[in-house]
């Protein structure tokens, strides 16, 4: 099934205005993506409108965050269920630093509904990095429930080999790359590729297959949502470099 397990929307202060969550999911559809997850910055608060509009568009959605850790990397965070994710949610929010948003300066961070109206704004900065470490990511959004995966691991930023110079060995369901075959030792990993999603346009520009078997396929679109053990499992499928 074609899947993009990375994507942002207006609530990201670096995403565009213009990504509202229905956005997201109508242009996913539109592309043929059939798994998608929402993936913000240290937050989940546009994941309830997020899977209103996946079910009205007959998408399947994993819910999550782009956390990231004390070291500055980037590490996707998903949860199979809006409460498991919104629990996440909260905890991270106690680990955020108390710096004040300035949208003008460092962007907006709105939460909207299904119909693309504007609800609130998040005060808190939400691109600064967490008081929890690389080691502690994994262990603990397994404890809510969750799997992680390092972000963009080959790019020169926010990255596992921009902050270390390395990929770390840990629980990592897979690691995502921005190109495959990838340009860094990815230790036997499986391998995936994420849109990054910040503007409509990228959507869908990097989704990769999640390989499901034909009985998980209907298992997945009889029942609409997928499993986290499942999820998992089809990553441990994924190629491997």
């Amino acid at each position: 099934m074609l899947a993009d397990l990375h994507n942002h929307s207006c609530l990201s202060p670096c995403g565009s205005l213009d990504l509202s969550p229905l956005v997201l999911v109508e242009r996913a559809a539109g592309r043929g993506i059939q798994i998608l997850a929402l993936t913000d910055h240290n937050t989940c608060a546009n994941c309830p409108s997020f899977a209103k509009l996946c079910s009205e568009n007959k998408v399947v959605p994993v819910f999550g965050m782009e956390a990231t850790t004390r070291e500055e990397v980037h590490v996707l965070c998903l949860f199979d269920t809006l409460e498991k994710a919104l629990s996440w949610s909260e905890r991270v929010y106690s680990l955020l630093p108390p710096i004040p948003n300035d949208p003008e300066r460092l962007g907006d961070q709105v939460i909207v509904n299904e119909n693309d109206e504007i609800e609130g704004e998040v005060d808190v900065y939400l691109g600064s990095a967490l008081e929890m470490g690389l080691d502690e990511i994994g262990p603990l959004a397994e404890q809510y429930g969750g799997i992680v995966i390092p972000a963009h691991v080959d790019r020169p930023a926010f990255s596992m080999t921009s902050q270390l110079g390395f990929v770390s060995p840990g629980p990592w369901a897979a690691l995502e790359c921005v190109r495959l075959p990838p340009t860094v030792d990815t230790r036997g990993y499986p391998l995936i590729t994420g849109s990054d999603a910040h503007y409509p346009e990228h959507v869908g520009r990097r989704s990769f297959e999640l390989p499901l078997d034909d009985e998980e396929q209907k298992e997945v679109k009889a029942a609409g949502k997928i499993d986290i053990a499942l999820l998992g499992s089809a990553l441990r499928r994924c190629r491997k470099a």
